[in-house]
């Protein structure tokens, strides 16, 4: 699209908006009718450990959201000569599960318990029982139940839970409302209805320490609704939220919100059944869309839905590629102390390329890429740590190399359940995230570690808030009765361009005694987190 008609869609409002809010970055991006990205802003920032609870303040999610819409809207305005005003269709996702409570009067009740936190073991493995079907820790309905157990006093004032994208669109539209992939780590889905399974709502209301309160489980969720359809309007409070200097006018579209595991699955055309993608960050995941019914309930694989509801086998971890980016920035701080000024993409680009010379199994070397704790491997805390024998081989390439396949190591032992347990076949497996953006390294050692063929599209680095345009345009341009995976297949991607790398058997090899020796030194990990203890 040239720039005049894109300066035309601008004016008319032809346009949508998807806002993310990830675990290390908040982004906005501008997105036209066909599918291209034409602004974006961003806003970086942590989650901080709140008397052992891992947080975001609400006074940091509205000015990371302010602070990325208004760049947005100064690159529209210094681009295109226009103020941007109208905005046809908005479509908000964030990170999946946790837990945000509030009461009547619409105040949040205890700080937002995040995905990160692992405090709900004790309800997670008791639901699961209740359920026969597997509860993670991270889900809200764990936190919820965990809350009971704990007798926390806020439980009783709850009037509605729901997720980060959630309260977001709440907050833009008054609707309480949800996608159905998002509202799948919340509480498990029927397939058939597209909403909460009624037999399990009922189990739930059923239990003696439930039904000393007020509320009734199905009344505080979100309502649930499948992507395609609308979910409500910006309001007028919601455009003056979103939008400081109050140019932005009320009436867009809003479309369901989403988890960040489905707009992975959008960005990367992951939603037909015997497809399946992998997301790395600061966390990792991997998404199946299965097309028969798992053999066995496995307490490392989550069952969630994709966008439209069709089941997915989702591995999820709490930690990947976090512990790269602080041994990265180290050797930036020594090669700034050289006199050396070395750009971020330089810098990785040069140690990923270094990782190549190692040896296959690292020589040795053995990192748990842990900040915080690790359900896949049953670590309640993080203690990032590397280990190694006296005779294990410490070099440059053998250490960049452990350290990219430490950030897949815990993906690899919940998937190698799906791949070697419930043998799950898939047609194509996508991947997708920042550590993608250095070309083949970091593929090929996830091929070589799930034995498995790994594609990586054009929009490798930059896939969840893009996605999550597609689903308000799908929203928007859909025709009738037309299936998401055929509008992604047919419009979306249509002249998408691929790139796949192949595993290696020796590199398999290689990964394998890396695993074997992963799996040896857990007891370390094990012991420092029971040794030393945080503040």
């Amino acid at each position: 699209m040239d720039e005049s008609r894109v300066r035309d869609e601008i004016v008319s409002g032809n346009i949508s908006l998807g806002l993310e809010l990830g675990s290390t970055r908040i982004k906005a991006v501008l997105v036209t009718d066909d599918f291209q990205t034409i602004a974006s802003g961003d806003y970086l920032w942590e989650n901080e450990l709140d008397n052992g609870i891992w947080t975001y303040s609400i006074d940091k999610i509205w000015d990371g959201i302010q602070t990325s819409y208004a760049t947005l809207a100064l690159e529209v305005h210094d681009k295109y000569g226009i103020d941007l005003k109208k905005i046809g269709s908005i479509g908000v996702s964030a990170m999946m599960h946790g837990y945000m409570a509030f009461d009547k009067n619409n105040e949040l009740l205890v700080p937002f318990r995040t995905w990160r936190n692992n405090i709900t073991g004790q309800a997670a493995e008791a639901l699961t029982k209740l359920f026969d079907f597997n509860i993670p820790e991270r889900w809200s309905i764990a936190h919820l139940y965990q809350a009971i157990l704990n007798k926390e006093d806020h439980v009783k004032d709850v009037n509605f839970l729901t997720t980060l994208a959630g309260y977001v669109t709440w907050k833009l539209s008054g609707e309480r409302v949800i996608g159905v992939g998002d509202a799948s780590g919340m509480f498990p889905i029927d397939e058939q209805t597209v909403n909460y399974k009624q037999d399990m709502l009922d189990k739930f209301s059923a239990l003696p320490e439930v039904q000393q309160y007020p509320w009734k489980i199905e009344d505080i969720l979100p309502t649930v609704l499948p992507a395609g359809q609308r979910a409500g309007e910006l309001t007028a409070a919601g455009a003056k939220l979103l939008d400081q200097s109050g140019e932005l006018e009320a009436g867009s579209l809003i479309a369901p919100p989403e988890g960040d595991a489905g707009t992975g699955m959008v960005s990367t055309n992951s939603v037909k059944k015997r497809t399946g993608n992998i997301s790395a960050g600061t966390s990792a995941f991997s998404m199946v869309v299965l097309d028969r019914p798992m053999k066995a309930v496995h307490r490392d694989i989550d069952m969630v839905t994709t966008p439209d509801g069709a089941p997915v086998a989702m591995v999820h971890t709490n930690n990947s590629s976090s512990d790269i980016n602080a041994w990265v920035g180290l050797f930036g701080e020594f090669a700034k102390a050289l006199g050396l000024q070395l750009k971020p993409d330089d810098l990785y680009g040069t140690l990923f390329a270094e990782s190549v010379k190692g040896d296959q199994d690292a020589g040795g070397l053995v990192n748990f890429a842990y900040l915080s704790g690790e359900n896949i491997t049953r670590m309640p805390e993080g203690r990032p740590l590397f280990v190694r024998k006296p005779d294990s081989k410490l070099t440059l390439a053998n250490f960049i190399k452990e350290q990219i396949y430490s950030a897949f190591a815990p993906l690899k032992i919940g998937m190698d359940i799906l791949l070697r347990e419930e043998h799950i076949k898939t047609s194509v497996l996508v991947a997708q995230g920042g550590i993608f953006k250095t070309p083949v390294v970091a593929q090929q050692v996830l091929a070589d570690a799930l034995n498995t063929p790994i594609s990586v599209m054009e929009n490798a680095g930059e896939g969840g808030p893009w996605g999550m345009a597609v689903l308000a345009l799908y929203c928007v341009n859909r025709k009738k009765d037309e299936a998401l995976e055929d509008y992604l297949e047919n419009r979306v991607f249509k002249d998408s361009t691929t790139a796949t790398l192949y595993p290696e058997p020796a590199s398999v090899q290689g990964y394998d005694k890396f695993i074997d020796n992963y799996k040896a030194a857990l007891p370390v990990e094990e012991q420092a987190v029971k040794s030393m203890k945080m503040k």
